[in-house]
């Protein structure tokens, strides 16, 4: 399939002789900036599938540059989609995106992808979702600022960064999250505010820490996940070393248990 395959060409009868030819309609300025802004798109792909190609880029019918914060490189069946950002990337990126999209091995394709994604992309920005606060969410968020502090100082040795911290209503299932930010964004952890007016301060410190494990995973370069490095290190700061918990109060949990018995 040609990259050009959406343009064609306009055949156009001559007007009578007999009768004034219409006026041209004046150009919309929005529909001449789109129409240049595809053109240069389709410059911009046609010279890049052209470096690839000898590069030894083989087995691929169409490139598609994509704009997107998440993929960075994919192929799917001949197709192969690359970030825009990657046009003008230094050969030795180039040389990646050819090796993982010939490669021929899990192992061909992890190496390719690290040297892709060291390679650093300006990604366009996603805002938060802001919701409105609720009353007594400063003196929480004040709260939960200080025991991040102290949890820090007393567990991390005071490495982490202070980061903000931010009460939710919108977490139907997860008590807390860890958000590593972007360029253009902090990190930040969000706390559910249910979870800690439901379950009480000593859970909300749990997951507190459970955040603060993946802030420290952040930090230090590692994977923000739930393996072996974060449960050895939950177990180090003394919270669950798992990704999900039973939250339910104590004597609650003690009377479901004796129904189901």
């Amino acid at each position: 399939m040609s990259l050009f395959d959406d343009l064609q060409l306009g055949f156009f009868a001559e007007a009578p002789t007999s009768a004034p030819a219409a006026p041209s309609p004046s150009p919309d300025p929005e529909e001449q900036r789109f129409a240049r802004g595809r053109s240069a798109l389709r410059a911009r792909t046609a010279v890049l599938f052209s470096r690839l190609q000898d590069m030894g880029l083989r087995g691929v019918e169409q490139l598609v540059l994509m704009r997107t914060r998440t993929v960075m490189v994919s192929l799917i069946g001949r197709t192969l989609r690359v970030n825009e950002g990657y046009a003008e990337a230094p050969e030795s990126v180039l040389r990646a995106i050819v090796a993982f999209a010939i490669a021929r091995t899990k192992a061909e394709r992890l190496a390719a992808r690290e040297v892709i994604l060291a390679h650093d992309v300006e990604r366009a920005p996603i805002a938060r979702r802001q919701e409105p606060a609720k009353p007594g969410d400063v003196a929480m968020i004040a709260q939960l600022t200080e025991a991040h502090r102290q949890l820090n100082a007393q567990w991390f040795g005071g490495s982490l960064s202070a980061i903000p911290l931010r009460l939710s209503g919108r977490m139907a299932t997860r008590l807390g999250h860890y958000d590593p930010g972007s360029r253009h964004l902090a990190p930040e952890i969000v706390m559910s505010r249910s979870h800690i007016a439901k379950h009480g301060w000593r859970e909300a410190m749990h997951t507190l820490l459970h955040e603060m494990v993946h802030q420290w995973q952040h930090e230090t370069g590692r994977p923000v996940d739930h393996g072996p490095e974060f449960r050895n290190k939950a177990r180090d700061v003394g919270i669950t070393p798992a990704a999900r918990r039973d939250v339910t109060p104590l004597e609650r949990r003690r009377q479901r248990q004796a129904s189901a018995g």
